[in-house]
């Protein structure tokens, strides 16, 4: 068998394969696995199914390509007998010994974890007494047990959730029922026209928008079809840029892109969002022929923010317009509508404030937020000028209220005085009084002669010319609506030797689109993976929104080996309008070989069951340190049921620590949380992650709250991974992740 031991953090840890199937001793265990990989519980893992994992083929005693519950069972126990405690290393030395030299080589091994760690004198080759030895040590370390004691993740309270879908209101509550007054609003081209003008025969559909609101842009498409389905049934439309400050050429473009031909008028003087009583970006409003408010809220439910979903489950506006047409009341009458929220003028007195813009604010902006908020940044709108603050504050106020901005999950950790992460995005407390205080005053732009100089940005690689730029043959076409699969893109690097990187930038043609991209090294010879194991191995490089490079410090790189093939796993989230995108990577190369190799290891939970409906599910796995470790980094992964994640260390002494807490997970941000310092664990200590899952109706990015989740590479499928950047000296081997 190939792939029957896999080694984590180290050489330790035995998880996802035959191997981590063999310490699930228990029949219950096994089953758990098999009900993992069996999607569709017909009894067999089959199809796809056996995409699952690249050692189920290997379970495949009969070669039918599916496997049945007996004959997996009866693959594990005959890998028990091989590999386990009782097993005969002669036996399988001499199966693997091919040629019957008396020796291994790594082609007759075929696998090169397994040859690094057994060739233990470096020669080239193994013999059996090495190989009797170093099987026999791995067995005594894994025979270690562990007895942290739990310790699970207090659920994140049940605040305002960052996922901010549509919730039901009291029509009576928000204007529902009463007549719009005929106010006169403005076309692009100056002309004044009033809304008992644009009322068709049977209503009139007012919609918000933004030029710059991703949720806008995404909206769209369905807007498109709106314009031609309600002007069958003889209701007018009538788009509304919201926003102050947005510019003629910025709507015109949008309305362009999206192939809109209703007609546009501002509300730059908000006249109709405060007799609406608006509140964002995307919210629509129906009137009758009688300009009798009867709906107000979402257009449907597809998108919010911090979820995107295949297809509306609620097509609240058009279910509306049917009750209308029939002379009902509609069944909905008032939603919420997650969208970017507008600051509307208040009649109320505003506070003073000696804070000024171009003194406070726009530094405070540029330290935070401008390097993603700037034009061409990744950032949905720019945020580097007093116009554009202005346009966006109502959405700045909110985000910054509610902690989703500057995007940062760490819990402050119990006894540190100061944050022991180099990257903490965290607004300081006196920043985030000040920008807040700032935004509910008069916005005072105080003396130009005080701003500061505005950032500069690169035109394209943030970190300098690469060395290389290791970039997919042709780009990934990307829908419009809708979710989409990982995309998987392969390129075979043509270096003759081995190569250290000392840093690394991914960067995609369409920023905008890009959820998160796992990138893996396959060493040349070695079989690339594009299932479900992706990742749960260790990634070499990863990007997310805010972690899009790496650099690492003097004497520290990551090794490419010779010829090897590069793996982009890649998340794409449509965003309204269909493009082309083109994965690259460029590389920063070290001039000589390091002090210290980068590695990142993972530590997966594959044996997730998360129940139907469940609102706060636990999920624990825990690794026993078979080495010394210098912690780098911590990373967590899971998809959109994912609510909590936590990394904790339970040391050979007894002592407990925890090591990283994120109380409110977002799939939209995850993060890499580097330390300023590493951290060290010794040999022996416990490192645990708990999960907590949201699988209920309350999470609105929840795909399916009737089913049992488990393991899986889909967003609508779920994952447990905590990752581990850490280092070992050059000549140190580390097996496990990359």
């Amino acid at each position: 068998m190939k792939k029957v031991l896999f080694i984590l953090l180290g050489s330790a840890a035995l998880a996802g394969s035959v191997i981590g199937l063999r310490a699930q001793a228990q029949l219950t265990e096994f089953d758990e696995k098999f009900k993992a990989f069996d999607k569709n519980s017909d009894g067999i893992i089959s199809g796809d199914e056996m995409n699952g994992a690249s050692y189920l083929p290997q379970l495949d005693l009969n070669k039918d390509g599916k496997l049945l519950r007996e004959e997996a069972l009866q693959a594990v126990r005959k890998a028990k007998n091989l590999i386990g405690e009782g097993a005969d290393t002669g036996a399988l030395f001499k199966r693997l010994d091919k040629n019957a030299d008396g020796k291994l080589t790594e082609d007759e091994l075929n696998n090169k974890r397994w040859f690094t760690g057994l060739d233990t004198d470096k020669d080239g080759s193994v013999m059996l007494d090495e190989a009797t030895k170093a099987l026999a040590s791995l067995r005594k370390r894994d025979a270690g047990g562990s007895n942290a004691p739990a310790s699970p993740i207090t659920p994140a309270n049940e605040d305002p959730s960052f996922k901010d879908a549509p919730q039901f209101l009291k029509g009576s509550e928000h204007g529902v029922g009463r007549m719009v007054a005929d106010i006169a609003l403005k076309t692009l081209d100056g002309k004044e026209i009033k809304l008992s003008a644009a009322v068709g025969k049977n209503g009139l559909v007012l919609v918000m928008f933004s030029a710059s609101c991703p949720i806008s842009g995404k909206l769209a498409p369905e807007m498109a079809r709106l314009e031609k389905d309600l002007k069958e049934q003889g209701v007018g439309m009538l788009l509304v840029n919201a926003p102050p400050g947005q510019k003629n050429e910025e709507i015109t473009k949008f309305i362009s892109n999206h192939q809109l031909t209703s007609k546009v008028v501002s509300d730059a003087d908000a006249k109709l969002s405060q007799a609406l009583s608006a509140t964002t970006t995307t919210e629509v409003f129906l009137l009758d022929a009688a300009r009798t408010l009867v709906y107000r809220g979402a257009l449907n439910d597809q998108y919010g923010l911090g979820y995107s979903k295949e297809q509306p489950a609620h097509h609240y506006l058009r279910d509306a317009v049917a009750a209308m047409l029939r002379g009902e009341p509609a069944e909905i009458a008032a939603t919420s509508a997650p969208g970017c929220t507008l600051d509307l003028p208040t009649q109320k007195t505003v506070a003073s404030t000696n804070v000024t813009y171009h003194r406070d604010i726009a530094r405070i902006l540029q330290a935070n937020c401008v390097e993603c908020h700037h034009s061409g940044g990744v950032g949905p709108f720019a945020l580097d000028s007093y116009d554009a603050v202005i346009e966006h504050a109502g959405m700045i106020r909110k985000q910054v209220e509610r902690g989703a901005m500057p995007p940062w999950f760490a819990a402050a950790l119990e006894g540190q005085m100061h944050s022991p992460w180099s990257n903490d995005r965290a607004l300081s407390e006196r920043d985030r009084a000040d920008l807040l205080a700032w935004l509910a005053s008069d916005r005072p732009t105080g003396d130009v002669a005080d701003a500061p100089k505005p950032r500069q940005f690169p035109s394209e690689w943030s970190i300098g010319k690469p060395d290389a730029i290791i970039a997919a043959a042709r780009p990934v076409s990307i829908k419009a609506e809708g979710t989409m699969p990982y995309q998987h893109v392969t390129v075979v690097t043509d270096f003759s030797e081995d190569r250290w990187v000392r840093g690394y930038e991914i960067l995609p043609t369409e920023r905008q689109v890009v959820h998160h991209v796992i990138v893996t090294v396959f060493e040349k010879g070695r079989k690339v993976r594009g299932g479900g194991e992706e990742g749960s191995e260790g990634y070499w490089a990863a990007y997310v929104p805010g972690n899009t490079k790496q650099i690492y410090p003097e004497g520290f790189a990551r090794k490419l080996p010779a010829g090897a093939t590069v793996s982009f796993q890649i998340h794409y989230t449509p965003n309204g309008k269909v493009v082309q995108d083109t994965m690259r990577m460029g590389l920063l190369f070290a001039k000589e070989p390091p002090k210290y190799v980068v590695h990142t290891t993972a530590l997966p939970n594959a044996r997730l069951n998360i129940p139907a409906g469940a609102a706060n599910h636990v999920e624990t796995a825990q690794r026993k340190l078979p080495i010394d470790m210098n912690v780098m980094a911590w990373m967590a992964h899971m998809h959109v049921r994912g609510k909590a994640f936590k990394f904790e260390a339970t040391f050979p002494d007894g002592k407990t620590e925890t090591l990283l807490d994120i109380p409110r997970y977002d799939f939209n941000w995850q993060l890499r949380y580097d330390y300023a310092m590493p951290h060290f664990l010794p040999r022996g200590t416990v490192v645990k992650i708990t999960a907590v899952y949201d699988n209920s109706t309350g999470n609105p990015a929840n795909p399916d709250p009737t089913k049992n989740v488990r393991w899986g590479q889909q967003t609508f499928d779920e994952m447990m991974i905590g990752y581990v950047e850490h280092y070992t000296p050059l000549n140190a081997v580390v097996a496990g992740g990359e």
